[in-house]
This record gives structure tokens, sequence and C-alpha cells, in this order.
């Protein structure tokens, strides 16, 4: 399974969950790194050192990094804000990973489904 590190923004439910499929997850509170304005790029720099992807509610700042890197980074799974089902978010994001061969360097993007509000 991934080793991913979560952006402190992001939901708590959906990194349970990630862990309840197996997945490595390192918060950012985890880390001793929430709550301290570290900039983005020190939070890509952070997950690329610990060999993990990061997963973020920041999808446009992230977007924006991966390009300035030129995807030289542990990977970026960005996904959007909006969406309220912690299980339902975990298990496409579980299922975008799984398809990838190599999160390194990679940007997945995960979407909320349109449809069924």
């Amino acid at each position: 399974m991934a080793r991913l590190y979560s952006n402190e923004n992001f939901p708590r439910r959906v990194v349970e969950e990630l862990r309840r499929l197996g997945h490595d997850v390192l918060t950012s509170f985890e880390a001793g790194r929430a709550n301290q304005g570290i900039p983005d790029e020190e939070v890509l720099a952070f997950a690329t050192q610990e060999q993990r992807t990061l997963l973020t509610l920041n999808r446009q700042d992230f977007f924006r990094l991966h390009r300035s890197t030129g995807g030289q980074h542990g990977g970026i799974i960005a996904c959007t804000r909006d969406d309220p089902q912690p299980a339902a978010l975990a298990q496409r994001i579980h299922d975008g990973i799984s398809a990838a061969e190599s999160l390194q360097g990679q940007v997945i993007r995960i979407v909320r489904p349109s449809g069924g509000h």
C-alpha cells in the first residue's frame, strides 16, 4: 500500500478510512508540522523527503508546484474540497492509487462524482 502524508487541512475521517484500507498515512499534526504556516513548497519537500505522496485539498497551488518542480517530488494526490462522504473519498483515493504504477512525480486528481446529491 501507499505511504502518504496529509496536508494539515485534509479531513481526519478520510485519513482514518485510508488507514483502514491499508495505507500508511502520516498527518501533518503527527509529524509536528501543523498550525505553523509552513509554505506549500516546504510541505511538498517534507513529504518527498519522507518518501510519501502528499494528500491535499489545495489543488491549484500544488498543481503549480508540480509544474515548477518538473515533477521532482514523491507525488501529489489532489482532491476536491466539497466531498461530504469521507469513506467514498477514501475509496476513490485508494482506487486512484491502485491504478497508478508509481506515484513518484505524479499528480493524481480525485474529483467528486457529478450528480447524486
